[in-house]
């Protein structure tokens, strides 16, 4: 049984139930309220067709005194069958078919008009209704019931395509999983519509469609487009959306439609700005939050099914009592969210809406939390939403993790485990709305090491691909420079595109370090296969032999000594040469000749304030950093661990031949004496002890 199918079934039992109960409350008002004046109308269109199946939406207006629980039936011509509904429920009974009322839009005022939809299969012909009643009474377009039926169809055709074509592109609306397979793989306009107080505001320039044209020409199927609303709009009770941002916004997301993008707009910033005081301010929360989606569903409301709506980036509460509180008001939100898109009609009674996790964390709890709130909403066409930074050690470099290790891939498996075992696997699909390594940053180069966070794009692809999640890489101009419109770097690119699809081997590390002077000899690494098989090495545009430039014996491949001296070349400090290893798919793994001898550190001076130890790197890259009082107890901050944060709490300066301790760092230093411990690529290690007497420092090696 697929997956929808498991998910159509388990909605539709609980469903069933329902039902009968709301039939009777139907009946019963109809029988109470004979004496009303009852008059419908109602506009039946079928917005996507395909082999075997449909999509239709259903507007009724009730024109007759107002109405608190509705039930309209009709008969379908050629014995079409509803599979799935969405704002009703929809139930058959031969060739009758009937939809009764949400519990958020039972009430139909004088002239107001109702939405809901449904998806259903058809053989041979899908002939619309004609004839529609509402709560009993042929909807007729008027009052009383005696002209003629005017319900509004669109025209139909009959198919004219083989049985055995797949469905259309975009899949139909009401098909969750579908869409967001076909969201793969997502890209997010981050630090851009969410800056405050506006666009450029944190340093990225104005969007332009070509920017855009550009992206969804690197693979990228989905944009998400993160919005803070909190400065762009005017004060309570209205919350009026500034005209002027609301069409900037509109701009952007018609052009990302144009190139051909799903496109996903969310709540972003408002998340900490004001939505996180709904537990002590509910009213004025709530009236906010539904002022703006409303505004918001408006906007769009018959925009393209392309266009996702997601309610609340990464949830977080102030003043709850604890875990239980703030599921509860995140179970409020959501919901208020659902109601107000999906009685917003249109294109926003299919659309797809994404729910977060509190925090938009992927915890067991968080996740079982989020899947009571989709049982209790039943709603068809919702995915599950989570965040994905990696394991926090290894994504900001303290504790010693500067590796890709097991450690760090057990967290990424046992994430990705967790959404698809909760989420997946009962038909609910998941958006990996962000992710990323937290500190990966051009800005701020070293912090992970290159091969290392390659091993971690290739890792999130596979496991990614696996489970059938949909990811959306986070980037705030880190990975693409749009100035520019290139990448900064095309190997990071490379290998998101490739692990879109298959597996590339890595190795060990990509760097084989050399001293600058003395006997050079052979060199070995590990290889990660990843199901694939080494084909060779190749420098430049010459393929280096197999037995004479290297062998391999099982995983471990070995650069004899030979090859190693034609390769470092002069032995000048730094990179002297770059080789690659081929493999039977995937990008292949670049592997660095590094020319290197111990870095060498000399006395300074200085204060809390600004502090630098000079520091001959000798072609050698920093890895980490120990603090240690004479006592041998961790020092500084993060005193869990004797490795501290790099840039955080140190960071090197390469063209300047330092390494800064930064004033985060000494904020949590003891006066005395702290032992530091470099850390080295190449596996060297300095010692050196700096002194704090107040914001006095003196260092020595």
């Amino acid at each position: 049984m697929s997956l929808q199918r498991i998910r159509r079934e388990r909605l539709r039992v609980g469903m069933l139930a329902g039902t009968m109960a709301a039939l009777l409350v139907a009946w019963m008002m109809v029988a109470v309220s004979a004496q009303a004046a009852a008059g419908c109308r109602v506009a039946y269109a079928i917005s996507a067709q395909w082999p075997g199946g449909f999509t239709a939406n259903v507007d009724v207006t009730n024109l007759g005194d107002p109405i608190n629980g509705w039930s309209l039936a009709w008969a379908f011509p050629s014995g079409q069958r509803v599979t799935q509904g969405w704002n009703a429920t929809v139930t058959s009974a031969g060739s009758q078919t009937t939809a009764v009322n949400a519990s958020y839009n039972a009430a139909i005022a004088t002239n107001a008009t109702v939405s809901f939809g449904f998806n259903g299969s058809w053989t041979g012909s899908n002939t619309a209704p004609t004839s529609f009643a509402l709560n009993g009474v042929t909807c007729t377009g008027g009052v009383g019931g005696t002209s003629p039926p005017t319900a509004s169809v669109s025209p139909t055709a009959s198919p004219t395509v083989s049985p055995s074509v797949p469905p259309t592109t975009p899949p139909p609306s009401g098909n969750p999983m579908a869409t967001v397979a076909a969201m793969q793989p997502g890209w997010n306009l981050g630090n851009t519509l969410d800056a405050i107080p506006d666009e450029t505001a944190w340093g990225n320039p104005l969007t332009t469609q070509a920017l855009l044209r550009h992206v969804r020409s690197q693979g990228y199927n989905s944009i998400r487009l993160p919005i803070t609303w909190s400065n762009h709009h005017g004060a309570a009770p209205s919350y009026t959306l500034d005209p002027a941002w609301l069409n900037r916004v509109r701009q952007i997301v018609d052009w990302s439609l144009a190139e051909g993008f799903y496109v996903m707009v969310n709540l972003h910033h408002d998340s900490w700005q004001w939505i996180n005081t709904y537990p002590t301010d509910q009213a004025n929360v709530t009236n906010r939050y539904r002022a703006l989606w409303t505004q918001i569903t408006a906007a769009f409301r018959n925009h393209s099914p392309k266009l996702v709506f997601e309610s609340i980036n990464e949830p977080q509460f102030a003043g709850t009592s604890g875990d239980d509180q703030n599921y509860q008001v995140l179970r409020d939100l959501n919901a208020e969210f659902v109601r107000i898109v999906r009685a917003s009609g249109g294109t926003n009674a299919t659309r797809l809406l994404v729910l977060p996790t509190l925090y938009t964390n992927a915890d067991q709890g968080r996740l079982d939390a989020l899947t009571a709130e989709f049982n209790q909403l039943r709603d068809p066409n919702l995915a599950a939403t989570v965040h994905f930074y990696g394991f926090w050690p290894f994504s900001v470099n303290i504790a010693g993790f500067t590796r890709y290790n097991a450690e760090v891939e057990q967290d990424l498996v046992g994430t990705f485990d967790r959404v698809h075992s909760t989420f997946v696997s009962r038909g609910i699909p998941v958006i990996i709305g962000e992710w990323a390594l937290l500190n990966w940053d051009h800005n701020r180069p070293g912090v992970i090491e290159r091969g290392e966070f390659l091993k971690f794009l290739e890792a999130v692809g596979h496991h990614a691909r696996i489970r059938n999640l949909t990811t959306m890489v986070w980037d705030a101009g880190q990975f693409l420079n749009r100035n520019e419109l290139r990448w900064r770097d095309q190997g990071v690119y490379d290998m998101f595109r490739t692990s879109w699809t298959t597996r590339s081997g890595t190795a060990s590390s990509d760097q084989v370090y050399v001293p600058r002077t003395g006997t050079i000899t052979s060199k070995s690494l590990t290889l990660n296969l990843n199901g694939t098989s080494l084909q060779g090495l190749r420098h430049g545009g010459t393929n280096l032999v197999n037995g004479t430039d290297y062998t391999v014996a099982g995983n471990t491949l070995t650069l004899t000594a030979a090859a190693v001296t034609r390769l470092v070349g002069n032995r000048a400090y730094g990179v002297n040469s770059t080789i690659e290893a081929r493999f039977s798919q995937g990008v292949p793994w670049q592997i660095s000749i590094i020319s290197h001898d111990p870095p060498t550190q000399a006395a300074a001076s200085g204060t809390t304030a600004s502090f630098a130890i000079p520091t001959q790197f000798r072609g050698d890259q920093l890895a980490t950093m120990e603090a240690r009082y004479a006592d041998g107890s961790n020092a500084g901050p993060a005193n869990w661990t004797s490795y501290k944060e790099f840039w955080t709490h140190f960071q090197p300066d390469y063209n300047a031949n330092t390494i800064i301790l930064k004033p985060e760092f000494f904020a949590e230093v003891n006066d005395g004496a702290v032992t530091l411990t470099f850390h080295f690529w190449s596996g060297a290690q300095t010692t050196y002890r700096i002194t704090r007497s107040g914001t006095t420092v003196t260092g020595t090696t």
